[in-house]
């Protein structure tokens, strides 16, 4: 079996794996970190996304060996000292959320669209997440996040 080293939210880490296992396996049964979730296995959905060397990526269709010595980051690591993102916290605050199966993705894929565009429109930020399904909210309080969240990291 192979070894793979990543740092996965701040944190080195190596393990042996099956040359086949997905990041998506590789986060939630080796490492315990359930944030990234599987909805379709097909990168349809988005609710894998992450962050691979800070660019967000769907986990559900890449192995565990093609992140080897990657800095990866879930939606565990985005809290610091017990304070949300502020994408975290934005979602929280407009209601972006309902059940919260798609919100992991929707968090991940937004902040990376706000590293690119600190003020994003909203056909901007429906474009993006168009790679994001939810099934419970018509984006419209998502979208409200985002933009809220785009000017909170303005600063």
């Amino acid at each position: 079996m192979p070894e793979v080293t990543m740092t996965v939210n701040g944190e080195r880490v190596t393990r042996d794996v099956e040359a086949r296992t997905l990041l998506t396996d590789f986060l939630r049964e080796d490492l315990g970190l359930t944030g990234t979730h599987v909805g379709c296995d097909t990168s349809q959905c988005g609710a894998c996304v992450i962050h691979v060397d800070g660019v967000s990526a769907k986990a559900c269709t890449m192995l565990a060996v093609q992140a080897d010595g990657c800095e990866i980051t879930t939606i565990e690591g985005l809290a610091r000292n017990g304070e949300l993102h502020p994408m975290q916290a934005a979602f929280k605050e407009h209601h972006g959320l309902q059940c919260g199966f798609c919100t992991p993705g929707m968090v991940m894929s937004a902040i990376d669209l706000v590293k690119r565009d600190s003020d994003p429109d909203e056909a901007t930020v429906r474009s993006w997440l168009e790679g994001n399904i939810c099934r419970c909210t018509g984006y419209h309080n998502i979208v409200k996040a985002v933009q809220h969240a785009a000017r909170e990291m303005r600063g």
